[in-house]
């Protein structure tokens, strides 16, 4: 009997499988008028399986002949269709107004809500139905090309800084802002980087997260401390990815700046008009990405996405007038250098040539700058200092992954790994004018160091989430590690001579963080209209670490030293004369005689002060390694409350144990009123921390800077170091924040959504890096630094931020044609309260040491150095076979203020100051859909070749343009072919 009911059991089983055999089902899906409806989503009800609607609304889908179908378009209700065996089926959504709004979760632990419903401002960018016709295709390119308040800027010089795009929110530092993937810590990258907020800070690297990877990115702009920790003064942005689809996408982006160069005329001197510049066409990239998602039986999926990269670099030259920057020296001109032991160095071979063979106009010719530079087939922009974008070599490979584990725990897990190359232009030319820094043996015509770094980016998290009883959990741990290689080519380190490698390691940056989060919560919905209690646990493991470089890279030699070879030597040449130095100076003692070495061996003199490390960029050598470590336990609560329909309120207190910086407790106050069924008023209240990073504590290094196209050297030190000591900067302290806002939303005839929301933040404590000092201005630092400069990060003074921020959105059709119309925009204001200057050692007065703290080149950097306004306006329209995407920017204006007093161009003495206009861009997409598979994308960026303003005469170092607006590229124009199977 007992075999027989398993059989029958079996039986069962085996004939219910197979009457839910899976069939193909076929349909159109339409509105209530009758209009095709394109881009439904269709999705096998109990797993993640399914498709959606093609432009002419049709759909094929295999499903069990059983299962039921759920269809969902924005702006349309959902509905549910049992297929009850039938393999055609057509489906009427009928339109709601209320799902027009995107679902978000970012900034609450509680249900769901719109982004009209939200107690504080939230943008909402659908990255994987945009990118379709943006020319972008890096992350932070697309967000910044779609939510003004987020900005993430490429820089075209400053040593690595080009090497990372950090991505910042409402004009604060990229480390005042949180990133989380699938609502996980992000890690930083391990680089200290300079940024257009006018100090250098630690931030997220957004090119190893693949933008076909993004499903949708929540940009919450308000302070978040007291909910997800510290990071988050200015806000929080959560990268949602993709999931299973049962779908390959495989796209191949292709695209480059074809090089039509500006009219400068009007804002060059007629000595520079002269020059050639030659824009070529250049910055060619080639990206290809592909994605699949796998649906499992269970309900869970696995999508996996690759992304390959290859950008070439773009070049704009700064070429300035000869008179400015001769290549040439006299000295180089008419073979006057002379080596440390006073031997001539033949540097114009040309002109000995036409001596010897007694052509006097030559040799006159050859012994001018013009004349030697024309001999040698050089114009003057072969030799000009190179902005642009870097190359870049990218490879990345990040993964999604669910399945359940019990009817009500799921396991999950999502990750990246990814590799990028990248080579800059980021330093000055080395002209063979300057004696200290070239050598005629290696590079006759000078050279231009190029800084390369190679980085490694792993990212790893893994839990399990799902409901005990009335309660949600998540548990979780998420790895992240980034690791930079450092190096330079075309570069020599001067000071060991010709036998200097031109290829030098310079160190290596690591920089390793591991999370675990244990977070519960629960939703009472019969207390009040409801009630969400949330809390959780947070402990966090850093690391931080420099190696050093090659020796050759950081360490001083002897090539410049003249060592005695007997006793009592006179510093003489083979002619007799007194040895001279670099500049031509002959090197005699308060008598005008020669100096004397007393001893064989060991007395030296410096002859030749050859520039010391690695030309550009010193390697880090011993007295920069560092291996450092943190650990940070927080916990938080997090109570929201509907305490009627139209009335919210939300509470968050957190806090945080750092092991180098002690305890400190946030805490934050929103709510949300609707006044009526389509107005509601908004506000939240909130103070922040944020101790310094591992990096901003232990980064240290030696540099060069440029004044008026001098060189200088210096050395940023550790607050921990001896040098900081001598001169009293103590330990950095963190930030402190307060953030206020206040904002409204409406939906006006159904279909216009607007918000506008007005914010103020205040900063004490802010982290900035002051000038460099010397040890006649701090004579107590003269035994720690000898004739060098110094410089230190510090907690400079106290900042704020206002600003209004509104966005306005509308979606209708046309007849049967989709109609999106977005305009937003951002108008700000920094402003820098006041400087903290404690008691130093020095020997300036009070004005002069405040100044020099926090100078006022830093100030203006932040202050005004970016745009005040960014508004964005964007339409998308379908028609047929055919989307397309038209969206203008306007960058606010833009003022550069100057550190220093200096003589100006046509007279005068003070700040060359500068204001750039505001700019205004349009960038175009078009989309073709050959069919199902195959579509076509062509467009560009800023497709008018809107150029910025150029820098005052002044100010044309290193870059021509002004690089804070748009850019100073050009027109980008791209085509790309994606297939989906």
């Amino acid at each position: 009997m007992k075999k027989a009911l398993i059989l029958s059991f079996f039986s069962l089983i085996s004939l219910s499988v197979g009457l839910a055999q899976e069939i193909m089902i076929t349909g159109k899906v339409i509105d209530d008028q009758g209009v095709v409806l394109p881009g439904v989503d269709i999705i096998i009800k109990g797993t993640t399986k399914g498709t959606t609607t093609n432009f002419d609304g049709e759909f094929t889908i295999d499903a069990p002949s059983d299962a039921i179908l759920i269809f969902s378009s924005l702006g349309f209700s959902k509905k549910e269709i049992p297929v009850d065996g039938q393999n055609k089926l057509d489906v009427i959504l009928v339109p709601a107004a209320e799902q027009l709004l995107e679902t978000i979760v970012i900034g609450s632990r509680g249900q769901p809500r719109t982004k009209l419903e939200t107690p504080v401002p939230v943008d909402v960018i659908d990255v994987s139905q945009q990118a379709i016709n943006m020319p972008q295709t890096d992350l932070g390119d697309v967000l910044k090309a779609s939510a003004p308040s987020f900005n993430a800027f490429q820089s075209q010089a400053g040593d690595l800084s080009s090497h990372v795009v950090p991505p910042t929110l409402r004009g604060l530092a990229p480390n005042q802002m949180l990133v989380l993937i699938n609502g996980k810590r992000r890690h930083s990258s391990a680089l200290l980087l300079g940024n257009q907020t006018g100090t250098s800070s630690n931030a997220t690297d957004m090119s190893f997260i693949p933008t076909a990877a993004v499903q949708q990115v929540e940009i919450l702009r308000d302070g978040a401390s007291a909910q997800y920790g510290s990071d988050a003064i200015a806000g929080v942005m959560n990268i949602i990815m993709k999931k299973g689809t049962d779908q390959l996408t495989a796209t191949l982006s292709m695209g480059g700046y074809p090089g039509l160069e500006p009219d400068m005329s009007d804002q060059l001197t007629p000595e520079e008009n002269i020059l050639e510049r030659g824009f070529d066409a250049d910055g060619f990239n080639y990206q290809f990405d592909g994605n699949y998602g796998v649906a499992f039986d269970n309900g869970g999926y696995l999508n996996v996405t690759g992304t390959l990269k290859q950008a070439k670099r773009s070049i704009r030259p700064s070429v300035l007038g000869l008179d400015r920057s001769p290549l040439y020296s006299s000295d180089y001109l008419t073979n006057q250098t002379t080596d440390t032991y006073g031997n001539p160095i033949i540097t114009n071979p040309e002109l000995v040539d036409a001596l010897a063979a007694g052509n006097t106009s030559l040799a006159a010719e050859v012994s001018t700058l013009e004349g030697l530079m024309e001999a040698r087939g050089i114009e003057q922009k072969d030799v000009a200092s190179y902005a642009g974008n870097p190359a870049i070599n990218l490879g990345v490979l990040a993964y999604n992954f669910s399945t359940p584990l019990t009817e009500n725990v799921d396991l999950y897990s999502f990750g990246d790994i990814g590799f990028k190359y990248t080579e800059g232009f980021s330093c000055f030319y080395r002209r063979a004018a300057q004696a200290d820094r070239t050598s005629y043996a290696l590079y006759p015509n000078g050279f231009r160091p190029q800084m390369y770094s190679n980085q490694f980016n792993t990212s790893f998290a893994s839990g399990v989430s799902g409901t005990l009883g009335e309660f949600n959990f998540d548990l979780s741990n998420t790895f992240g590690a980034n690791k930079m290689a450092i190096g330079m080519f075309n570069t020599w380190n001067a000071s060991i001579g010709e036998s200097s490698p031109t290829d030098m390691y310079l160190g290596t940056h690591n920089y390793l963080q591991n999370t675990t989060n244990l977070d519960i919560s629960r939703y009472y919905e019969d207390i009040f209209e409801g009630l969400n209690i949330a809390g959780g646990v947070e402990y966090r493991v850093e690391r931080y670490q420099i190696e050093e470089g090659q020796e050759e890279g950081w360490t001083a030699g002897s090539a410049g030293i003249y060592t005695a070879t007997e006793d009592n030597e006179a510093l003489v040449g083979p002619d007799g004369l007194p040895l001279e130095d670099l500049s031509g100076n002959p090197i005699v003692d308060e008598n005008g005689d020669p100096l004397v070495l007393s001893n064989a061996g060991y007395s030296a003199e410096l002859v030749k002060g050859y520039a010391l490390n690695c030309q550009c960029f010193r390697g880090f050598g011993p007295d920069n390694a560092s291996r450092n470590f943190r650990s940070v336990i927080g916990a938080y609560l997090d109570v929201e409350m509907d305490f009627t329909e139209n009335f919210f309120v939300g509470l968050a207190v957190r806090s945080e144990s750092y092991s180098d910086f002690g305890k400190v407790f946030t805490g934050k106050i929103a709510s949300r009123l609707s006044l009526s069924d389509n107005f509601a008023l908004r506000g939240s209240f909130s103070n922040g921390f944020r101790a310094p990073s591992l990096q901003e504590l232990n980064y240290s290094h030696s540099y060069t800077f440029f004044v008026n196209l001098v060189p200088f050297d210096g050395t940023l030190y550790r607050n921990s170091s001896a040098a900081a000591r001598a001169i009293g900067i103590s330990q950095l302290q963190e930030e402190r924040s307060t953030n206020f806002s206040f904002g409204f939303t409406t939906k006006l005839f159904d279909k216009l959504e607007l918000t506008v929301d007005a914010y103020k933040i205040d900063v004490t404590d802010r982290i900035f890096q002051t000038s460099e000092f010397d040890a006649t201005e701090a004579p107590a630092l003269g035994p720690v630094i000898g004739s060098g400069l110094a410089s230190f990060r510090i907690n400079g003074g106290d900042v704020s931020t206002k600003g209004i921020e509104l966005v306005a959105n509308y979606t209708t059709f046309l007849g049967e044609n989709k109609l999106n119309a977005t305009l937003s925009g951002t108008f700000r204001e920094n402003k820098f309260e006041q400087v903290v200057v404690p008691d130093l050692n020095t020997a300036l007065t009070d004005d002069e040491l405040a100044a020099k703290y926090v100078d006022r080149a830093s100030i203006g950097q932040f202050e005004t150095g970016t745009p005040s306004s960014t508004v964005i306006g964007t339409l998308n329209y379908s028609f047929g076979k055919f989307s397309t995407m038209i969206r203008g920017t306007r960058y606010g204006s833009v003022e550069n203020l100057a550190a220093n007093e200096q003589n100006l161009f046509g007279g005068g003495f003070g700040y060359p100051d500068q204001t750039f206009t505001p700019e205004f861009v349009v960038d175009l997409g078009i989309t073709y859909k050959f069919s199902d598979m195959l579509s076509l994308t062509v467009g560009g960026n800023n497709i008018f070749n809107e150029y910025p303003e150029i820098h005052r005469y002044e100010n044309r170092s290193f870059s021509l343009f002004s690089n804070y607006q748009q850019g100073s590229n050009g027109s980008y124009y791209f085509g790309r072919l994606t297939l989906t199977l």
